[in-house]
């Protein structure tokens, strides 16, 4: 899939050109595709398209789908955010191959899965 030069996942708040590779990596074309799987969803496959975790990079997805700023993310609700980070990250370890779920290490080997 293309990238839809008319609905850019650019232009969401807080997210720029690096962001718009980075979710095309992980087959996230557009803005509207971003916002309907939601933040959680699409960091998820950001982590299995091979980007390293970062807590920042989270929430300032968080933020800019709702349409803050990434520095209003602050107290309880960055705490809470950081739960959810943490609970994404938690449900793709397992493997010794960053980035990929313990289904997805196993397809690989059995030849299912394209090796990286």
């Amino acid at each position: 899939m293309s990238a839809d030069t008319s609905d850019p996942v650019s232009s969401i708040p807080n997210l720029g050109p690096a962001s718009e590779a980075a979710f095309a990596r992980a087959g996230i074309h557009s803005a509207t595709e971003l916002r309907e799987i939601g933040a959680d969803e699409a960091y998820r496959r950001l982590l299995l398209s091979g980007s390293a975790p970062h807590f920042i990079g989270y929430y300032v997805l968080v933020m800019g789908l709702q349409g803050r700023p990434w520095n209003d993310c602050k107290g309880a609700e960055k705490i809470a955010l950081r739960k959810r980070f943490d609970a994404i990250k938690a449900s793709l370890t397992g493997t010794k191959e960053k980035g990929r779920s313990d289904l997805e290490a196993a397809l690989q080997f059995f030849g299912v899965v394209e090796r990286r």
